[in-house]
């Protein structure tokens, strides 16, 4: 289901999202939201999560893009100690390559994130990886 509303802007960059949408999507006063910004395609995408963000990363993998790729690389997070909070993926050049970017936080927060890059690029499918840290605005 797709809800739509229209929003103002306010002086301080604020946005109030609307209280049905806030019920629908169990937003509450201290929940945490991902937001990512594509400036390319001028869109802003707002993600709640159940975690409280304190060690949430930012995974981004190109790929092979072949048939279970995404699947492959979803099965190394979770072996690697991370639950997908959000993943998004899509065809750099058809049948060649893709990029996928994973919101992650770990399950053990000690782990090595070298030993995860090192893991994922040692793969046989992922030709580049970069993971950052989610910062709190």
């Amino acid at each position: 289901m797709r809800i739509t509303s229209l929003v103002k802007v306010d002086s301080k960059g604020r946005v109030t999202i609307p209280l049905f949408i806030r019920e629908a999507l169990d937003i509450q006063e201290g929940r945490y939201l991902i937001v990512i910004a594509d400036v390319d395609k001028k869109e802003i995408l707002l993600t709640p999560i159940s975690s409280k963000g304190e060690s949430i990363y930012e995974i981004k993998v190109e790929l092979q893009d072949k048939p279970g790729a995404l699947a492959e690389f979803s099965k190394m997070l979770k072996e690697l100690g991370f639950d997908q909070l959000m993943i998004r993926c899509s065809t750099i050049k058809r049948g060649e390559i893709g990029e996928c970017i994973s919101i992650a936080e770990p399950v053990d927060k000690g782990v090595s994130l070298e030993k995860v890059k090192e893991a994922l690029e040692s793969s046989d499918i992922v030709y580049f990886v970069s993971i950052k840290k989610l910062e709190r605005a």
